[in-house]
């Protein structure tokens, strides 16, 4: 009768807490877990809703790492920061409105992650200059055609790192991207080179903002380096380190 009693009551936690899963997780536990991502998109000289929409958001998604939503419509931003644990911005159209670009700001502000992906870390807006300076660290104004190249990771004990090979090769837009002197200090995380250039630009770093964590990640023109799962690996670390997990 005692070991009756003690299973039904064991049968209540169980159900109180949610269904296991082989390692003794609770399933809602691990949904709670999800990672709450707003993903921007939208511009030109991309396949945003292609590589962004279908391919970024996939990769977030897979077993239930994160819960991502799209958009493609700046004005959208405002109302979901509330909701959100980090914002993936990944546009190069304009953020008109200043409540939402003061918005921006506190999100980060607040201890908030934001992530930068390839077209965000261009000198996209002449009228707010803040956004590179403070949010960027600096920016790109131009890259090497598309094509072949090397990144290697510079600092390999860093979480945005972890489980990244060392030297990685792809097909994409190179970056320019030169850190501001007088902007936000960045921490190069990976860096790439040319096959026909000893230049070396920064393709990851850690933007260090003094409340809120930010990434830049300056990969990401099309199918050769969304598909490859250095690419993959970086962006699920970045946006776990982003959010403070």
């Amino acid at each position: 009768m005692i070991k009756h009693l003690f299973k039904i009551g064991l049968t209540f936690i169980i159900l109180a807490i949610g269904i296991l899963d082989t390692n003794g997780n609770s399933i809602n536990s691990l949904k709670e877990k999800a990672i709450r991502v707003l993903l921007v998109g939208g511009g030109s000289s991309h396949d945003f809703d292609r590589w962004y929409k279908q391919e970024d958001v996939a990769t977030l998604q897979k077993d239930g790492f994160a819960s991502v939503e799209y958009t493609s419509d700046p004005t959208t931003i405002l109302s979901k920061l509330p909701n959100i644990d980090v914002l993936y911005l990944a546009n190069n159209q304009p953020i008109t409105d200043d409540a939402t670009r003061k918005a921006i700001f506190a999100f980060v502000d607040a201890g908030k992650g934001l992530v930068l992906g390839h077209p965000a870390i261009w000198y996209n807006w002449k009228d707010w200059p803040e956004y590179n300076e403070k949010l960027v660290g600096g920016g790109s104004k131009g890259h090497n055609k598309y094509g072949p190249f090397d990144v290697t990771i510079t600092n390999t004990k860093h979480p945005v790192t972890k489980g990244v090979p060392v030297t990685f090769h792809l097909n994409d837009e190179l970056y320019y991207f030169i850190a501001d002197p007088a902007a936000t200090p960045i921490e190069i995380l990976a860096s790439s080179k040319a096959t026909d250039s000893d230049k070396v630009f920064p393709s990851l770093f850690i933007v260090k903002y003094p409340k809120g964590r930010i990434v830049g990640f300056a990969l990401g023109h099309d199918a050769d380096s969304h598909t490859i799962e250095p690419y993959k690996t970086i962006l699920k670390n970045a946006v776990k380190w982003a959010a403070g997990k």
